[in-house]
């Protein structure tokens, strides 16, 4: 019987951050279930706090409820889905992913400030993104449900089992959506809605 070897991060394009602390709140960090295959559901932090003495500070913000997948000894991420609270945190997203995506990858970001009849393709530097509304759901429901997946027939599975299998439709979405610019979704963008309204004191 053969076992798969450990991917170590370090040999992915995820290595990258992975040293510079941005992979943070991870529910799965570690092997997925393809040999050479590493899955990551977490946060990415993208803009960090200023540090006082030895003080941790979270992340002014993040992509947060990131699903991807990374190759061994492949340099860039084949996919990746997450969710930005502000569609105006999309550039500092691709200037901390810079050199790690695609241009054949698919890039899914869902985003709290849309309208919820908005779908965008925005394309900066080379690499294509995705922009879908998400307001009160998840970013695991929300692509299961594009995806046309019943959470049924993934239940059997683990965490790493259902990340290879979600990951491994989603390059065929068929996203004939909107084409716009980063600077027209600036100003088509909402106002970002407060998280902390409508929750008990």
């Amino acid at each position: 019987m053969t076992t798969i070897e450990k991917t170590a991060i370090e040999n992915t394009a995820l290595g990258r951050l992975d040293r510079e602390g941005r992979l943070l709140n991870a529910v799965l960090k570690g092997p997925a279930t393809k040999a050479g295959r590493l899955g990551f559901r977490g946060d990415i932090a993208l803009m960090f706090q200023t540090q006082v003495a030895d003080e941790k500070r979270p992340p002014e913000f993040s992509i947060e409820q990131v699903l991807t997948i990374a190759q061994e000894n492949k340099p860039t991420i084949p996919v990746l889905v997450g969710y930005l609270h502000s569609f105006a945190y999309l550039r500092t997203a691709a200037q901390v992913l810079d050199g790690l995506l695609n241009p054949a990858g698919t890039y899914l970001f869902f985003c709290n400030n849309i309208s919820l009849l908005a779908k965008y393709r925005v394309t900066i530097g080379g690499i294509t993104f995705l922009i879908l509304p998400c307001d009160e759901s998840t970013v695991w429901k929300e692509t299961l449900d594009l995806l046309g997946i019943d959470k049924n027939d993934i239940k059997k599975l683990d965490t790493a089992g259902k990340l290879d299998y979600v990951l491994d439709l989603l390059p065929g979405l068929d996203a004939a959506y909107e084409t716009i610019t980063c600077e027209q979704g600036l100003t088509l963008m909402e106002p970002v809605k407060n998280r902390n309204e409508n929750r008990p004191v």
